[in-house]
This record gives structure tokens, C-alpha cells and sequence, in this order.
């Protein structure tokens, strides 16, 4: 609940230390988030500040969409939204139009400068992490949470894959920051079961989205014995 209310999710009023709900701000929070049925209302129900989010989409129509929900959330709470894109058959162009269609006010909120579009520099050469940083330093410095979008569409090898998210998790750990991180079934279709755990298991939360429904999950340390 400190969460929902430092998020701003959650209607209070802070006394000193402390938050104040009312009875009736809280009941009408818990039935707008049980009644959430959009993929934006699944979505901000389900993501914190800070995670760091895989998602498996079935195919690019769906991982698309994610983007765009991912960042009408962001958006809402009033976060710097970063795309990275490369590999894409996409232009930066068709990747706005593709945003505005999916719900997101994409050229405005560029206009503004809360929307970051930024081509990736090899997408498959261990560089994101580097990448972010940089960004961080130059626009993110002002107190807001960024969220910032990858997506694999081009095939990965595991231990890339690997690197990557290891350097997005350490900056996630250490700032106001969600990272998705979306990947096709195709790309990621040759790694083992027991791999593709090692990489479901370096992140906070799962995203599975298809044809047929969405999964979300969350991942929690080993506790003690």
C-alpha cells in the first residue's frame, strides 16, 4: 500500500510519516483492479518501480502491443518513456504510427520529450546496459521513474542474452527504473527449458502473451531454509 501511494496509484493524504487512506479511496482502488480487462488496466495492476520485466509474445503484432500498453502505464505515472529499437523491419516512423494506433500518444508525448525514440546500436552486442546508462545520466536526472522498452526479434544466443540483462538488472537495482525486455517466440525458441529458466529467474517478472490469453508471474528469491 506504501507503494500504491508513493505511486500515486492510490488516492491518500500523508501526515508527517505516516499515510491516511480513506476507507472508501481504498475500496474503490481494489474494484477498479479487479475489474481491470484492457491490457493497459492488467498491466498497471501488475507492474512495480523498480522491475525488471521479460515478456514472450507470440508473434510481433502482440509484442507491439505490449510496447504500447507498457508505456500508456508508464505514461500515466507520469514517467520518461524510452524505446530502443533495432533489427526491427520497423521504421522509427512506423514504430510511432504502430503506438498511436495501439492507444499511446505517441508524436506528442515525443514532442514533449517524454518520449525518447532511440536506434539501437547492435542490438546483439552486449551494449544495453552502456546504453541506458548513458541515457539515464543525460535525461533521466530530474526524479522521474524511466521506463524504458528492448524487445529481441532477431535470434539471441543464451549467454548474450544473459550479459544483457544482467547490466539492465544492476541499473535497475540501483535507480527508479522498469525495463521490459520482450522477446518473440522465435528467437528464443532454440534455447533448453532448464536456459530459458536461468534468464526467467534474472528478472522480477514474466510476461507470456499470446493468441489465446496473457500470464503474468513474478519471481521471489530462495528464501532460507
Amino acid at each position: 500500500m506504501w507503494r500504491w501511494c508513493r505511486e500515486g496509484r492510490l488516492p491518500c493524504l500523508k501526515v508527517g510519516k505516516h499515510w491516511r487512506i480513506r476507507q472508501q479511496a481504498f475500496e474503490d482502488f481494489l474494484e477498479q483492479s479487479e475489474r481491470s480487462v484492457t491490457l493497459v488496466g492488467q498491466l498497471d495492476s501488475f507492474l512495480r518501480v523498480p522491475d525488471s520485466v521479460l515478456a514472450i509474445a507470440q508473434n510481433v503484432d502482440i509484442l507491439h502491443r505490449l510496447d504500447a500498453a507498457f508505456f500508456r502505464v508508464g505514461e500515466a505515472r507520469g514517467g520518461l518513456l524510452i524505446k530502443f529499437y533495432a533489427g526491427e523491419e520497423y521504421s522509427e516512423e512506423e514504430l510511432l504510427a504502430d503506438f498511436e494506433e495501439n492507444g499511446l500518444e505517441a508524436r506528442r508525448l515525443q514532442r514533449e520529450r517524454r518520449l525518447l525514440m532511440r536506434p539501437e546500436r547492435e542490438p546483439l552486442g552486449g551494449g544495453r546496459g552502456e546504453q541506458l546508462g548513458r541515457i539515464l545520466e543525460e535525461e533521466g536526472g530530474e526524479g522521474r521513474t524511466v521506463w524504458a522498452s528492448f524487445n529481441w526479434v532477431r535470434p539471441v544466443e543464451l549467454e548474450m542474452a544473459l550479459e544483457q540483462q544482467k547490466q539492465l538488472t544492476e541499473l535497475v537495482d540501483a535507480r527508479q527504473l522498469v525495463v521490459k525486455t520482450a522477446a518473440l517466440e522465435e528467437t528464443i525458441d532454440q534455447w533448453p527449458v532448464s536456459q530459458l529458466r536461468r534468464v526467467q529467474s534474472s528478472h522480477s517478472a514474466i510476461i507470456v502473451a499470446s493468441e489465446e490469453g496473457l500470464s503474468l508471474s513474478r519471481t521471489t528469491p530462495m528464501p532460507p531454509s
